[in-house]
């Protein structure tokens, strides 16, 4: 695995890497050696923060954990990841066929699925043109963390959605 990591108001320290790539490479066994793994380590106040992203053709696999100590953050991303990737595996692999990001072990290896994905309800609502301006009051009234809407600008369905720090984020589709 190569590693891409990164410090945000923290020295990364050749403790911290090293703690980064022992735990985090526990994962090479799910992928091929040129995996790409982005690593970022931040601090905020009491908060010790890591987020890891690995890209794989089609899809990103990624975890954010904070706590109050980095190497407990460190023990519980990869934790996480490893969750999403025993849980996932039928739905990566098929998605990526013939893709090299995986490691033959992780392919060929059958995990129990935990949870499968259930879908309990489904919501019908008509959708009225508005802009996003419009669309984040309307999901503040409503108290959700989220919006869908048809984007009067664009003319395309769109999401807003809440983010940290009370400011607002726009998702709009790529074709």
């Amino acid at each position: 695995m190569k590693f891409n990591i990164v410090g945000r108001n923290i020295v990364v320290t050749p403790g911290l890497k090293e703690a980064v790539e022992e735990k985090i490479g526990k994962l090479e066994k799910y992928f091929s050696p040129d995996a790409e793994v982005h690593v970022t380590l931040s601090v905020e106040k009491d908060r010790q923060k890591i987020e890891v992203t690995i890209p794989v053709k089609g899809s990103i696999i990624r975890s954010e954990q904070v706590s109050n100590d980095m190497y407990v953050s460190i023990d519980l991303v990869e934790e996480i990841i490893e969750r999403q990737l025993k849980k996932y595996k039928t739905k990566l692999v098929d998605k990526q066929q013939t893709d090299s990001s995986f490691s033959r072990m992780f392919v060929e290896n059958d995990y129990m699925d935990d949870e499968e994905v259930r879908i309990v309800r489904t919501k019908k609502f008509d959708v009225k043109p508005m802009y996003p301006e419009d669309a984040c009051v309307q999901m503040e009234l409503l108290g959700h963390n989220f919006f869908v809407f048809f984007n009067a600008e664009t003319e395309q369905v769109n999401v807003v959605y809440k983010r940290k720090g009370d400011t607002y984020g726009l998702i709009e589709p790529e074709m």
